[in-house]
């Protein structure tokens, strides 16, 4: 399995210096079908090209963009692409992904994208969340691997999760946390923390004004489990973004520095 750090540009040096394979996000989709270049290091070579769609315009020549994301592909050496798009399927983004999934298998190179776009691209990865904060995880990728026909067409999209429930929490929604807002709650609780072994993450509980809260997190163990089950299941690629592991580069990359597979 692969495992790719998403970085920007300016992230770039740092995150090199734990992850070889990098997905870099410096690309989105601008007026006339144009692929939009943040200012990458003239030297970035290899990894993947990740666009984005996030307040892109309509794509009339989605031939266009696919040429122009071709054209960088081989300008800079990626071996394939990572579709980061947020909003749901329009026609034509579909459109745009049913043009440049062909022409990315012609030239062997992978392609990433939410699941969403899985029926416009047969062949491609489909990105599997890995947030998962109730049953079993485990369970979770199993299930996952055989609606898709096999692992080989998923790759693990790994989500830093820090979710605060207040109980009973019978939506199954909790309130997002912030690294620092996660750090302030473990100093000020100083809490007792436990392994879930179902959600592969660690928690902890409190109760405050009455209310009992329940705190799902992960670190660089939690995480490191989930890619190891990934591992084990198959999946082709897992996804992490910087800014989410920037903290716990040092301990999470450790188990594979020097070239070695993930244990």
């Amino acid at each position: 399995m692969q495992i790719y750090l998403a970085v920007t540009p300016e992230e770039t040096q740092e995150a090199r210096g734990h992850c070889r394979n990098l997905a870099h996000v410096a690309y989105r989709i601008g007026p006339g079908s144009a692929l939009l270049r943040q200012s990458l290091l003239l030297q970035t070579k290899g990894g993947l090209l990740s666009v984005s769609d996030r307040q892109a315009p309509f794509i009339d020549s989605p031939e266009d963009l696919r040429d122009a994301v071709l054209r960088e592909c081989g300008r800079r050496g990626y071996s394939g692409v990572l579709l980061d798009f947020e909003e749901a399927p329009r026609r034509d983004r579909t459109a745009f992904v049913s043009a440049l999934a062909p022409a990315l298998s012609s030239s062997r190179r992978a392609l990433f994208l939410p699941e969403g776009y899985a029926g416009a691209a047969p062949g491609a990865a489909v990105l599997l969340c890995t947030a998962v904060s109730g049953g079993s995880f485990s369970q979770y990728l199993q299930e996952a691997v055989a609606q898709a026909g096999g692992a080989g067409r998923l790759a693990l999209d790994v989500q830093r999760l820090r979710m605060d429930f207040r109980l009973p929490a019978r939506s199954g929604e909790g309130e997002p946390l912030t690294g620092e807002a996660l750090a302030a709650l473990m100093e000020r609780e100083n809490p007792a923390v436990f392994f879930s072994q179902d959600l592969c993450a660690r928690y902890f509980t409190y109760n405050r004004e009455g209310e009992a809260h329940f705190v799902l997190f992960d670190d660089a163990d939690t995480l490191n489990q989930k890619l190891r089950l990934g591992v084990g299941m198959g999946f082709q690629a897992a996804f992490l973004m910087w800014p989410e592991v920037q903290d716990i580069a040092p301990r999470l990359f450790a188990p594979w520095r020097g070239g070695k597979k993930p244990p």
